[in-house]
């Protein structure tokens, strides 16, 4: 449409004012050792700027406790019975749930075929939120996805106290990446950006 002048084509080729690009780090996992989710490089970095007085942001683009519950013993995985996705582990509301056709069922500890006992694979922002206040005890945090902002006015209130400086770590999916301004986030973490690439999209 730009091409063809139906939009006005606006060229943006440098950042406005004096923002500078970001210093990019890739860690390459195949060497670290993962705590959690977060390698020490990860944490390390983390910690050098909430000691120098910055707020952290860290990005998972998946909310819950786990993408997978899975039995050790017989491989099963607990399965949409609508469609054909996993079913995401929501501990804290103890349900199972589909990201894709939003059906929902209670959550259970023991393989309905075998009896073992069903694992959590993989990362959501609310396991990750119990890492990182176990590693960051003393840095008060603040988690922003669908779950934690169902409530009317909450995203509001979140989103203030990251403005006034009350969160120090920031945790959260797109809903916390997006079209906000937060002047003293000086560490941005993405957390497993691969998982992003085996997407259907």
């Amino acid at each position: 449409n730009a091409l063809e002048k139906r939009y006005l084509h606006m060229l943006l080729p440098e950042r406005p004012g004096n923002a500078q690009q970001p210093e990019i780090r890739l860690i390459d996992l195949r060497t670290h050792a993962l705590r959690d989710g977060l390698s020490q490089p990860f944490i390390n970095a983390m910690r050098t700027h909430l000691e120098a007085g910055g707020q952290t942001l860290v990005y998972l683009n998946r909310r819950g406790f786990a993408p997978t519950l899975l039995c050790p013993s017989c491989g099963e995985t607990q399965e949409c019975r609508r469609c054909d996705a996993r079913m995401v582990l929501h501990q804290h509301q103890h349900k199972l749930v589909c990201h894709h056709c939003g059906s929902e069922r209670s959550a259970i500890d023991k393989c309905t075929d075998c009896q073992e006992e069903l694992v959590p694979v993989g990362q959501g922002t609310e396991r990750l939120e119990q890492t990182l206040a176990s590693l960051f005890p003393e840095y008060p945090l603040v988690r922003i996805d669908r779950d934690t902002t169902r409530r009317v006015g909450e995203l509001d209130r979140l989103l203030q106290s990251i403005r006034d400086k009350e969160s120090r770590i920031l945790l959260g999916t797109q809903m916390l990446t997006k079209g906000h301004d937060f002047a003293d986030v000086s560490f941005v973490g993405i957390v497993d950006p691969d998982q992003g690439l085996f997407g259907t999209d």
